[in-house]
């Protein structure tokens, strides 16, 4: 897990509710467009629903003002530091119109009332939406830091899709066990979960991993500033995966327990 702390936004404020909106890294889907975050790709459109794109399973997001927008917003897009797994270009992130957009459409921003999430908090949502990916890309890259060593190639992501109503097994355990247990678990739900797809190379060529990524929202820090917990692992459905997960998982206590001896 890595805890992430928001920077102080260049513009506005953002409490934790409206940075919870957005929440990381993650990327946003057609699923809650409104809850996960955006990264927008230029790949075909699913062949099931041309209006979808088939890496990230959103729609394309407008740059153009809303009729009832009282303030214009910048509509330039951040490049990320995340390769895309389908050329040799970077995810882009969403800009300050297209989130906008993204949110008029899923409910959060009532145009004529400006109610749940004021037009002049959303540059600051792009700015926690975009440092928390960062943040969890660089949680895979050590994941992945075995196989880079070996292959000197880094990993891409493929693509990516946000799960918000799908809770991953272990945020169903660590619920259930922090109701039994509430003073050694976390006892709370995950408030977004993505599945990333990362393309790793290896000696018998390309090979697609799924990760899972938990979004926790965490206090406030002493500025006021709110912070995330985000539980970034491959998924278990291969046995290096699971073996991954295995050796991380063990390695401080062999470390501290055996290997000391």
């Amino acid at each position: 897990m890595g805890w992430f702390w928001a920077d102080k936004p260049n513009h506005g404020t953002v409490d934790s509710n409206v940075a919870a909106s957005v929440a990381p890294h993650g990327i946003n889907s057609s699923n809650d467009i409104g809850r996960c975050p955006v990264m927008a790709g230029n790949s075909k459109m699913n062949k099931e629903n041309p209006l979808l794109n088939p890496l990230n399973n959103m729609p394309n997001l407008s740059h153009e003002k809303h009729r009832d927008q009282k303030i214009n917003l910048p509509k330039e897009r951040t490049v990320s530091t995340i390769p895309k797994g389908t050329s040799d270009e970077y995810w882009e992130y969403p800009s300050p119109q297209q989130m906008y957009n993204a949110m008029i459409r899923k409910g959060k921003i009532d145009p004529n009332t400006g109610e749940e999430i004021p037009e002049d908090a959303v540059e600051s949502m792009v700015h926690v939406h975009n440092f928390l990916n960062e943040g969890c890309w660089q949680e895979i890259l050590e994941w992945e830091k075995p196989y880079t060593e070996k292959s000197h190639i880094e990993p891409k992501l493929l693509k990516f899709t946000g799960r918000p109503d799908q809770l991953s097994p272990k945020a169903r355990w660590n619920y259930w066990m922090g109701q039994l247990f509430p003073n050694h678990y976390q006892g709370e739900l995950p408030f977004d979960r993505h599945d990333w797809v990362v393309l790793r190379r290896n000696p018998e060529g390309k090979k697609e991993v799924r990760y899972v990524l938990d979004f926790y929202g965490g206090p406030d820090d002493a500025d006021g500033l709110p912070t995330f917990n985000i539980d970034v692992r491959p998924a278990l459905d291969s046995y290096e995966n699971c073996r991954d997960r295995f050796i991380k998982y063990t390695k401080p206590i062999w470390d501290e327990y055996v290997s000391k001896k």
